[in-house]
């Protein structure tokens, strides 16, 4: 088996790195893979950098190059609902995009033609993380995330997005993930550790918990790794 692990920033992978000690580099398309042998399986971590287009690299990449047979996102997110805590775990069960906007045309935001609305998390992947959460007596959260190329730090735009898709979270890269594996039948799982509130403070929050909020989600893929080998 081959896992392909994503984050976004440097910042995302290393708590990841640091856990599994052993590892080759390979550059390809400026970027670093980090490839590790773990349990007879490869494990192929990467940072994609910041946006939809960098991970959409990042994740064709790692199912062309690499043959990951699935791929799991780590990484931090800004809470859209009101109950989100800085430090909780967030499950995507789906993903959408909320930045485009062909509305025009007469279809829906965030649909874009032969595309989808929604790109829905593997549900077998899903309940492995659930079932881990159970067991570390996590309280982990379900729901729609929205990626966009944007970050969100205004209470109109966060509400906009709510209403508009029912999101609970908000990020910049998992939507570009899920397509890329939808189109290339790859099951894929997104979690995020929230750093922020997606509202006025947002800057501030997001630099002071980015390291400590991708802790939590880098500690519990390391968990769920071992449980998916």
């Amino acid at each position: 088996m081959t896992i392909g692990i994503m984050g976004a920033m440097r910042e995302e992978i290393t708590p990841l790195l640091e856990m599994y000690k052993d590892y080759d580099n390979i550059e390809i398309a400026g970027n670093l893979y980090y490839v590790v042998s773990y349990k007879d399986s490869k494990i192929i971590i990467a940072y994609s950098k910041i946006g939809k287009v960098h991970a959409a690299i990042t994740a064709t990449t790692m199912i062309l190059r690499f043959n990951c047979d699935k791929i799991i996102f780590s990484g931090v997110a800004g809470g859209l609902g009101y109950d989100l805590r800085v430090g909780d775990l967030l499950l995507a069960t789906s993903l959408c995009q909320h930045d485009v906007d062909i509305t025009a045309f007469g279809h829906a935001m965030g649909f874009i033609p032969e595309g989808k609305l929604f790109y829905e998390s593997d549900k077998n992947l899903c309940n492995i993380a659930k079932d881990i959460a159970k067991d570390m007596k996590l309280d982990i959260k379900e729901g729609i995330v929205a990626s966009g190329d944007q970050f969100i730090a205004s209470k109109e735009i966060k509400d906009s997005i709510v209403k508009e898709f029912n999101a609970i979270a908000v990020e910049m890269e998992g939507a570009s993930v899920a397509c890329v594996c939808d189109n290339f039948n790859v099951p894929f799982c997104i979690f995020r550790s929230i750093s922020d509130s997606a509202d006025g403070k947002a800057s501030v929050s997001f630099d002071e918990f980015l390291e400590s909020s991708a802790k939590i989600s880098a500690n519990f893929v390391y968990r769920f790794i071992d449980k998916l080998i």
